[in-house]
């Protein structure tokens, strides 16, 4: 049988193609870039042979869909959920980043009630900048009767030929949570110069066997980049530089292989074609990009590489039919001064905050978890004779509130935002 999913922020189909390929059969896609929806829509029709529906537009936005309406209706709740901000190369701003729809998604669960969530972004959101963060979502997941667990996955454990950490969330039902287990490494991803051989010498380039040679590495994480930004080119400084090390010039793409004679300084550009291996999709002509290069660039290198959609795919598909040797499941603790503000019923002192062990937590630890909390958290900070006494307020993230300054700001940098 095949399970449902509705995918979220689905960009043009990276994570769609993977759990395509484990079993899942997609009632609706959300994207908010028109090209990308585009190349979404062609391929479920074309090379799926779907006939799912994919709305165009803010996926928080109701006109543009009602989660209320897949209520009890969904098996698998997915998606890739902007990562501004949450970045190691941004700003980090989380819940105060207009872009950021993780807690949103979240909400949604209770609405929708799916039997499995699976919601992937950065790295950086595994830093402990955001463990208060983690945690609230685990917390707001359990509420809704989920049990939630993050895991960091390297997709070159998974045959993808870059170094691409990627930070997922799933969460289940108690039912199906003991079935869950995560997929697990498949042994050493092949290199630059394996995966691109054929196409890098179609044309005939005399170099080949040499760069195959020198590119004898996995490559650094591909970047697609924003709106923001100017044209396409393979990520930032240091990116470039890890790229030169294999004999690639990342500092733009290229329109075709390197012909017969062709000399460079560096080495030759990527095609937006070699772009797809490199980023784990089956091949050439298996997923069409539709738009101009630099569009069709950006879908390709923001798209979550299939093969690890698939493989956690799998992986959830085993859990719902409880395929396997149950374990107990529990949620984990993520951030010990989170949970103690949260569970206090006022202000509380620091000498009162304690761990998972009911022991003291550290002054200087809880001072600098505060500090971070406040980042995502209204922290009031009162003091009373001499003794400082602190408690959880509001969680500053959209998480569907109708006066939400998450609007404005959204709305002002529409045409910007990817």
């Amino acid at each position: 049988m095949k399970y449902n999913v509705i995918e979220i922020c689905a960009g043009a189909g990276g994570q769609a193609l993977g759990l395509h390929r484990a079993g899942f059969k997609h009632k609706l896609a959300v994207e908010l870039d028109q090209t990308a929806a585009d190349t979404l829509e062609t391929n479920f029709r074309e090379k799926l042979k779907i006939d799912a529906k994919v709305a165009v537009g803010d996926v928080a936005d109701p006109d543009v869909w009602e989660p209320k309406h897949y209520a009890g209706d969904v098996d698998l709740l997915a998606g890739g959920v902007p990562c501004p901000p949450f970045t190691i190369a941004g700003k980090q701003l989380g819940a105060n980043d207009e872009r950021d729809l993780f807690a949103w998604a979240i909400e949604q669960v209770g609405i929708i009630q799916p039997r499995a969530l699976l919601l992937e972004n950065v790295r950086g959101l595994s830093l402990p900048r955001f463990a208060g963060y983690r945690q609230h979502v685990l917390d707001q997941l359990a509420e809704f009767g989920y049990i939630g667990e993050w895991r960091l996955l390297q997709a070159s454990d998974f045959g993808v030929p870059q170094l691409r950490p990627r930070f997922v969330l799933v969460a289940f039902k108690p039912d199906d949570a003991a079935y869950f287990h995560w997929p697990e490494p498949q042994g050493d991803a092949p290199t630059v110069g394996e995966t691109l051989r054929e196409l890098m010498g179609s044309r005939g380039w005399k170099h080949l066997d040499a760069w195959v040679s020198a590119a004898n590495k996995i490559g650094p994480t591909i970047v697609g980049g924003s709106k923001k930004h100017g044209g396409a080119d393979l990520g930032p400084t240091r990116a470039k530089r890890a790229w030169a090390q294999l004999g690639v010039d990342a500092l733009g793409v290229a329109n075709e292989p390197p012909g017969p004679d062709d000399e460079f300084a560096v080495g030759p550009k990527l095609t937006t074609e070699m772009v797809e291996l490199i980023q784990g999709f089956p091949g050439t002509g298996a997923w069409d990009f539709l738009g101009k290069k630099t569009s069709r660039y950006r879908q390709i290198g923001n798209a979550f590489p299939p093969r690890v959609a698939e493989e956690i795919g799998k992986a959830i598909f085993a859990a719902l039919e409880h395929t396997g040797t149950p374990a107990p499941r529990e949620t984990v603790e993520h951030d010990p001064v989170y949970k103690a503000l949260k569970n206090a019923k006022g202000p509380i002192r620091a000498d009162q905050m304690l761990n998972a062990d009911g022991e003291p937590l550290d002054t200087g630890e809880i001072e600098k978890r505060i500090t971070m909390l406040s980042a995502d958290f209204e922290i009031n900070i009162e003091v009373r004779n001499n003794v400082t006494r602190y408690e959880l307020g509001e969680f500053k993230a959209f998480t569907g509130q109708d006066d939400h300054g998450r609007h404005e700001v959204f709305l002002k940098n529409r045409a910007r935002i990817s």
